[in-house]
Formats: structure tokens, sequence, C-alpha cells
């Protein structure tokens, strides 16, 4: 089934990429953000796992990929993010594409990155972040007993794939 995208929802310049914007509700009790609705998302990204990652300013994640796997990012503060993402799916009408976004605290937003799809991010703002994160696999399958669907890149001096 293919859920058709929220109005509010942008297509990536990357086939199959697709960032949300995320609307903080404020009152007097402090804020709330919806991060994933199942009604506005295609079931193949729903969320079986979901973590949290506190990153430093300064500090990268990545950049990686998933032969299987997508990831479904919310960048939300209180730091800003760049976000590298690089089109790796020889199939992809966008193959050999990359995409930068600043997103997180001033921008907040979900990211949908699909499986064969490169992706890092760096947290160049001044304060510690915060990224979740709700995978649809399961990290090291269940009971975590399958091999890790990564591909890392971030240790390879030759990968084409570097943050700037």
């Amino acid at each position: 089934m293919n859920v058709p995208l929220p109005k509010y929802a942008e297509r990536g310049p990357i086939h199959d990429v697709v960032w949300v914007p995320l609307k903080f509700y404020h009152d007097q009790r402090g804020w709330l953000v919806e991060l994933f609705r199942n009604d506005l998302i295609d079931p193949k990204y729903h969320p079986v796992m979901a973590y949290v990652s506190q990153t430093k300013p300064g500090v990268a994640r990545g950049p990686h990929e998933h032969v299987d796997q997508s990831d479904y990012f919310c960048f939300t503060g209180p730091s800003t993010f760049r976000v590298y993402l690089w089109d790796a799916r020889k199939d992809s009408p966008t193959y050999g594409k990359k995409e930068v976004r600043d997103v997180g605290e001033d921008a907040a937003y979900a990211l949908i990155v699909p499986p064969g799809v490169v992706h890092a991010y760096k947290n160049v703002g001044g304060k510690d972040g915060l990224v979740f994160n709700g995978a649809n696999r399961l990290y090291a399958g269940w009971l975590k007993q399958e091999p890790v669907d990564e591909i890392r890149h971030e240790h390879d001096a030759n990968s084409p794939y570097q943050l700037d």
C-alpha cells in the first residue's frame, strides 16, 4: 500500500527521501510535538523500534547505509544538525546525488531515509543535541541474534561520502 504524503511533507531532491516538518504545540505547561503518525506515513516505514541519541557539538554520526532498513529520524533540537544524504542506489533516478540540509532547533523535521541512501549528521550547533530514530527493522534482528544491517563509511578515508 502506498500512502500519499501529507500535504505538508516534502520529497527530497533524492528519490524516496521524505522530509516532514514537525509542529510544536505550546501552552502554559511547555510544549508537545507529534513525532510519528501511522496514518500519515507509508506502512513500509512504520517503526518497529525506537531510540534517542545525544550528540555533542561538532560530532558527526555516520556516514553509513542500510541494505534493508529505513530510518525515521526526528530532529527537534535543542541544537542544529547538518544532515548529509547520498543516493547510492544504482537503480534510482537520483543515483549519485547529494543533499545537505540543516535541521533541528530552528527547523524541526522528521526524515525518512530509505535503504541504500547513505546518511550522516553532524551537530553544528553550540549545545548537546538529541535525535529520535524509529527504524522499521530491529537492530541486529529478533533478540539481537542477526547481523547488523549497516555498511559503514566513516572510517574509510577514500570513501566518496565525506562531510564538508
